[in-house]
């Protein structure tokens, strides 16, 4: 494993009392003292502060202006870049020649270049995938600046007196925002399913930001721990579990992140890596796709539990890839992958626990309803 590397927050993390843990190859903390019930519920009813320093931060320019970033990126990505306004950013995913997920990611359109924040456990790859695959574009790692994201419907109240202007922002826009901590590149958005921001900031001014937020009294400061059942919750997927080099964006109900231009018989069709895969999945179907699934049980069904479509079965058809209890809506819930035959919502399947055969009905994704600025 080697040694874990630390963020600009890691000495706040330890002043504050956080276990912590290795996650993608930096320590990070699992929880604070409110711990991971008290953490989630906070986030849902005011605000919480994540550390996502570890994410990686790419600045990618062509001569050519946003303009050439964004043609030359669209080689790579299923999503209309061309088309993105400027200071608004997007959900897109690198794929390979076999129509699997490389990483998830966010492009922001800042102008005159093109931001890309990518995955920590995947952030060198990834460098290496654009440096290679876009030969006419500077491909930059950021590396002097902090990553936090304010989530939860008082992050605004938190951050405008920070940020002024923020509070006017809807979900998904971005800006640059002189503060009392330098400049900040904020975008109105995270991975809760709740109103909230990311914020960089440089790393010389990342934990007196962090400081500063914290003194609002609306927040308290989240752990990976909860960040999981936030997302889960949300329906959203973590690179390496619910989606990867195995699955395409189809199978994992990604498909809304394809713009219509990039599909068959758009403006620019195709033109990225397994595009010829991804198309036809979206027109003819896919063998088996990601669900919420709801364990009629306390216990939650975790990642690896084969899943069975009646008790007796002796095939699985389909397998859990996250699984956690849900403390907002007080119950366990767990995402996987089952044969597209068994997917409808409410179709009763039995997740194999401890060599028990345990009924699970497949649930609509999210659990909870997102919160997002409109």
């Amino acid at each position: 494993m080697g040694e874990l590397k630390e963020t600009p927050l890691t000495g706040l993390h330890r002043e504050l009392g956080a276990k912590m843990t290795g996650f993608a190859g930096y320590d990070m903390p699992l929880q604070f003292s409110l711990g991971v019930m008290k953490e989630h519920l906070h986030t849902r009813a005011k605000a919480g502060l994540f550390d996502v320093s570890h994410m990686g931060q790419v600045i990618v320019r062509h001569p050519a202006g946003y303009g050439g970033a964004a043609q030359a990126m669209e080689g790579l990505v299923p999503v209309d870049l061309l088309g993105l306004g400027e200071k608004r950013q997007r959900y897109g995913f690198f794929t390979n020649e076999q129509g699997g997920i490389l990483d998830d990611l966010m492009l922001t359109n800042r102008g005159d270049h093109l931001l890309v924040v990518v995955n920590a456990a995947c952030k060198g790859a990834d460098i290496a995938h654009m440096k290679a695959g876009l030969p006419d574009c500077e491909v930059v790692a950021v590396t002097d600046r902090a990553l936090l994201a304010l989530q939860g419907p008082a992050a605004v109240e938190a951050l405008a007196p920070i940020a002024g202007g923020c509070e006017i922002m809807k979900f998904l826009d971005t800006g640059i925002f002189t503060s009392d901590f330098g400049e900040l590149w904020v975008s109105r958005s995270g991975y809760t399913g709740e109103d909230g921001y990311e914020i960089s900031v440089p790393d010389d001014q990342a934990e007196a930001l962090a400081r500063a937020l914290l003194s609002h009294d609306a927040v308290e400061p989240i752990g990976l721990g909860a960040r999981d059942s936030l997302r889960l919750e949300a329906g959203l997927c973590l690179y390496g579990q619910d989606i990867d080099v195995a699955t395409t964006p189809v199978e994992a109900g990604l498909t809304w992140a394809i713009q219509k231009s990039r599909r068959a018989d758009g403006k620019r069709a195709g033109g990225f890596p397994g595009a010829e895969i991804i198309l036809d999945q979206i027109e003819n179907g896919v063998a088996r796709c990601r669900v919420g699934l709801r364990p009629e049980t306390r216990a939650p069904m975790r990642q690896s539990t084969l899943i069975y479509g009646s008790e007796d079965a002796d095939e699985p058809i389909g397998q859990i890839t996250s699984g956690a209890f849900g403390p907002s809506i007080e119950a366990p819930m767990s995402m996987g992958y089952v044969a597209a035959s068994h997917s409808s919502p409410e179709t009763m399947l039995f997740g194999e626990v401890r060599g028990k055969r345990l009924p699970v009905s497949v649930a609509p994704l999210p659990f909870i309803r997102a919160n997002f600025k409109r």
